[in-house]
């Protein structure tokens, strides 16, 4: 079965045109692919920033110790009696 040149010559121009849009949906989802990497890298750099300012504010609250300690008496009621209060810092 011979074909005739007309045909080639159109197959030739399909496949050119084939593989024109393969490379055009491949820069397409190279470019798609690289703006996915930079949101995820600028997500993961947020993440990482309100993790060490949740750090750095772990670190600055301190914990009562034995002196923020207040001593409350009932002296009847609903009445308190607070000791302790006037030495703190």
């Amino acid at each position: 079965m011979a074909r005739s040149p007309a045909l080639k010559g159109l197959a030739w121009f399909a496949g050119a045109v084939a593989w024109i849009a393969a490379g055009a949906i491949g820069a397409v989802l190279a470019v798609f692919f690289a703006a996915t990497m930079v949101v995820i890298a600028l997500m993961a750099t947020a993440l990482l920033a309100v993790a060490g300012m949740a750090l750095r504010a772990r670190r600055t609250v301190r914990a009562p110790g034995p002196d923020d300690i207040l001593e409350a008496r009932n002296i009847g009621g609903h009445s308190w009696v607070a000791y302790g209060w006037d030495g703190r810092r």
